[in-house]
């Protein structure tokens, strides 16, 4: 009996679901036709590949190295279907990942632009923290990702877009207390708020800050750009905002202040990813030059208004 590509979707999903129910659900079949296909795979390789308990499964040692081979199969078959669908370069249907701290502030005028490319283009959006995106990137569920430098990750290939300064966020009241500091290592004494942790902002606002985690000055504790904003405008601390995200914070939050750093500005640089085993046509590129335009283009506003401080 032949093992198929759908037995192996199933096994596949009833290992990352570890419940019957669960895994026809994420497959959109019924639970006694997920159950009959995982028997057949088992028959067809001649061994358990699931302990079967009331409200569990668990992988026999021989269902995890089945587990391995069918993930490389299926990630495989992604890339040949996403290889087909790209001949043609930047067209048909793209999904596409974004990191949260990107997302609101770049979509709008990514997504028109991307429509004014190409009318018929369907673009499906994936907004989730980078390590999600990458784990999608590699099994193929994504076709490319607008996250933040650094990315260590050998199956990962990045093209750099656009560079995103931070800015100083505080009330009116708490920028005045620290008018003389002009870089982020200046804010050692300082109360600074930053998104939970797995965001990959607060990795680099501390790496910028020259601060630790365990710190008792940091507060990592927002889900979200505005709702760090919201707190900083009441006075109740200070945060790194990027220039993606300012104008929008500041206009929704009118008791926030910004303000620049001295030279060199810190700033992150927003990439465009996929998988590194990706075929080489020319759509990759051809989203990238449309994304770093957005970018730029976005920045650029940013730099030239006059709603954000120079350092004093």
């Amino acid at each position: 009996m032949p093992v198929t590509l759908r037995q192996l979707s199933y096994f596949k999903a009833l290992a990352e679901q570890r419940n019957f129910r669960r895994a026809a659900e994420t497959c959109h079949v019924s639970q006694p036709a997920l159950s009959v296909q995982i028997r057949e795979l088992e028959a067809a390789l001649n061994g358990p590949l699931v302990e079967r308990h009331a409200r569990d499964v668990v992988l026999t040692p021989f269902g995890r190295e089945v587990l391995d081979s069918a993930e490389r199969v299926l990630s495989e078959i992604a890339g040949l279907e996403q290889a087909a669908r790209r001949r043609a370069g930047l067209a048909g249907r793209l999904s596409l990942g974004v990191i949260p701290t990107i997302a609101p502030y770049f979509l709008p005028e990514a997504l028109a632009a991307l429509r004014a490319e190409d009318i018929s283009l369907d673009v499906e959006v994936t907004e989730a923290k980078t390590e999600r995106l990458l784990a999608q990137l590699a099994s193929g569920a994504l076709d490319a990702a607008l996250v933040a430098l650094p990315i260590e990750d050998e199956g990962i290939e990045v093209l750099p877009l656009f560079e995103d300064r931070f800015l100083l966020a505080g009330s009116a009241a708490r920028l005045d207390q620290i008018a003389r500091v002009s870089s982020p290592e200046g804010l050692a004494e300082s109360q600074l708020l930053l998104l939970e942790d797995g965001h990959c902002l607060t990795d680099q606002a501390l790496a910028v800050c020259g601060r630790g985690r365990g710190n008792a000055r940091i507060n990592m504790g927002a889900t979200s750009l505005s709702t760090l904003s919201r707190l900083v405008a009441a006075g109740f601390g200070l945060t790194l905002m990027p220039e993606l995200a300012a104008l929008t914070e500041l206009r929704a939050s009118p008791g926030m202040r910004l303000r620049r750093f001295a030279r060199p500005e810190p700033s992150r640089l927003v990439a465009l990813a996929r998988r590194a085993s990706s075929h080489q046509e020319g759509w990759f590129t051809e989203l990238a030059d449309i994304l770093q335009t957005v970018g730029d283009d976005l920045v650029a506003r940013v730099r030239q208004s006059d709603e954000i401080a120079d350092t004093q």
